[in-house]
């Protein structure tokens, strides 16, 4: 039998939902909604004044070839910080969930990298390879790699791609083991008795398991490359070495911020979240029929 909650006043469930409803319009419908206004509006170049232009800020963007290359260089990125980070993700909470002494400890020590912010993440990784003073890139060095991020467009957009990994690493491991912990030992102790060998047992039967968490985590990622690696970006490259790190999240930043042209960069935002939200739509359209639930 079910139960079913009953208020005995009519507005105590509106005052329960209501500030959260507030912090969502404040924080995120009302800028949303400037965005979409600021985005049809040119302003001078003194700021005292905004012209309607209705669509030019979006015509002058798809007629802009940088911008085209920034939307392929932010597929890249989000792409290859998915796919690395749930891979290791996934390895590491596989040997996490073996009974191995002192797994409590291992645990917790790979939870800690999701509590440091993404600004600290990146000048973490440009301690550690920076061309000169990075510890990491002497070995580099000594192995005749001509390291320099600082130079090398592939080089600094591996290094970006590393640390957005890492960062995020340790947040589908807490999911991924959370999804391992909850498959029943007796489908695996079954498939043992039938004489599959481990790998066989994860492929056929752990894997499809997971196949939900396997779902949420790819959106999550998705969504995390495309807006969150902001900060690591801007603390280890400023969009550098020659625009070669200059995602869509960043562009709108340096169009916006720093060049002052506001309606180009809300044009940006607009075009930015339309791409998540349609990105979203099509993995649960499509990758969500592959889901065993």
């Amino acid at each position: 039998m079910q139960k079913q909650a009953i208020f005995q006043s009519k507005l105590l469930p509106y005052a329960l939902v209501a500030p959260q409803l507030a912090i969502v319009l404040i924080f995120f419908y009302w800028p949303a909604a400037q965005a979409v206004i600021q985005s049809f509006l040119l302003q001078d170049a003194f700021g005292l004044s905004t012209t309607f232009v209705w669509f030019e800020n979006y015509l002058e963007l798809f007629k802009d070839p940088a911008y085209f290359a920034a939307i392929v260089r932010t597929f890249a990125f989000s792409f290859a910080i998915a796919v690395s980070s749930l891979s290791f993700a996934l390895l590491l909470a596989v040997m996490a969930d073996k009974p191995l002494r002192g797994s409590t400890l291992y645990r917790t020590l790979l939870i800690w990298p999701y509590a440091v912010a993404p600004p600290v993440v990146g000048v973490l990784w440009v301690f550690m390879l920076h061309p000169s003073l990075g510890v990491l890139s002497r070995y580099l060095r000594a192995m005749g790699v001509d390291w320099n991020p600082l130079l090398d467009g592939d080089q600094a957009a591996a290094l970006i791609i590393l640390a957005a990994a890492w960062k995020q690493i340790s947040y589908n491991f807490l999911f991924f083991l959370a999804g391992l912990q909850s498959i029943p030992k007796s489908v695996i102790e079954a498939a043992a008795i039938d004489g599959a060998r481990p790998m066989r047992r994860f492929w056929t039967v752990i894997f499809p398991l997971l196949s939900p968490t396997i779902f949420f985590l790819l959106v999550i990622n998705i969504v995390y490359a495309f807006f969150d690696t902001f900060g690591i970006i801007d603390t280890m490259t400023r969009g550098g070495p020659g625009k070669a790190t200059e995602t869509l999240v960043y562009k709108v930043y340096t169009d916006g911020l720093l060049g002052g042209n506001l309606g180009s960069s809300a044009a940006q935002s607009v075009i930015l979240m339309v791409i998540v939200v349609v990105l979203t739509g099509i993995q649960f359209r499509f990758v969500e029929r592959k889901v065993t639930y």
